[in-house]
């Protein structure tokens, strides 16, 4: 008896959590008003400084306005097209997505490549995702053939091993929830368990794929990508950032990377290495949220 309830107690908290999340971003979505003209502009084509357009990918939870509300104009002002779309929005869409499989998701990923690559007739994107953001796109390119078509990728609150979540994915494997979990529509959170068949086909012969530069963008304070190392990769082709590393003053945690200066600021500087400077220090007060 008390093993079921514990299990029911653990999905209504799930539960209560995604409907939280949709409200949140279904209010900040109808705030964000207009998107500026290179933002999702069907009309942006790349300019010689920066050929390929820029797709960027939302985190689980989230969508693609408000994950990207400070980034995206950024990197519209500074000369990018950028494009996102929300995915994997699942029975709970549109205003949360990343909920779906992470396998459907990386494979609606690639038609939306193809998609903006024939609108823009650029031959390569660069993909910038956060949180499953980056492994969505690390899954792409390694197993559906995404490699041919990617540049660059740039991921922060990078995640490529799962996640205990502070051990709460590994106790709700002893409670029997993780399959519940996939039943309300989240498959991405069994996806995201240590040992889930998705992890082990990506990790199986190493994460990077050769063709595109990685960049993983990491906090050692990260609250939700436990232990942060998850979202490293060891490859020739691969840039590790630990932002504590680079600004000891750099306090964001998970979500706040979506709005720190000194995240962007590496996104830059990944994007356009020809015209990187040194990387910057912002102190960022970010709490560890």
């Amino acid at each position: 008896m008390l093993a079921r309830l514990a299990r029911l107690g653990a999905v209504l908290v799930l539960c209560l959590a995604a409907v939280l999340a949709g409200t949140v971003s279904a209010d900040a979505a109808q705030q964000s008003g207009p998107r500026s003209s290179g933002w999702n502009d069907n009309d942006c084509k790349p300019s010689a400084e920066h050929p390929e357009p820029v797709i960027l990918v939302h985190g689980m939870f989230a969508n693609d306005r408000v994950n990207f509300a400070t980034i995206a104009p950024a990197l519209s002002s500074a000369g990018y097209c950028v494009f996102s779309t929300t995915y994997g929005a699942g029975p709970l869409g549109p205003f949360i997505g990343g909920l779906d499989p992470l396998a459907g998701s990386a494979g609606a990923l690639g038609q939306y490549v193809d998609r903006i690559r024939e609108q823009t007739g650029a031959e390569k994107v660069d993909l910038v995702g956060h949180s499953e953001g980056s492994t969505v796109p690390a899954y792409y390119m390694k197993m559906l053939g995404g490699a041919a078509k990617v540049k660059r990728y740039v991921g922060f609150g990078a995640n490529y091993r799962g996640t205990t979540l502070h051990g709460l994915g590994t106790l709700a494997k002893k409670l029997g929830i993780d399959k519940p979990l996939a039943d309300i529509g989240c498959g991405a959170c069994y996806d995201f368990l240590p040992g889930s068949r998705f992890l082990a086909d990506l990790g199986k012969g190493g994460i990077a794929v050769p063709g595109p530069t990685y960049t993983n963008i990491v906090s050692k304070i990260d609250e939700v990508v436990t232990p942060y190392t998850s979202g490293l990769i060891d490859a020739p082709n691969s840039t590790n950032v630990v932002l504590q590393d680079r600004c000891p003053s750099d306090a964001a945690g998970h979500i706040g990377q979506a709005i720190d200066p000194n995240v962007l600021d590496e996104i830059k500087r990944s994007l356009d290495p020809a015209h990187a400077g040194p990387p910057k220090c912002t102190p960022f007060p970010g709490f560890g949220i």
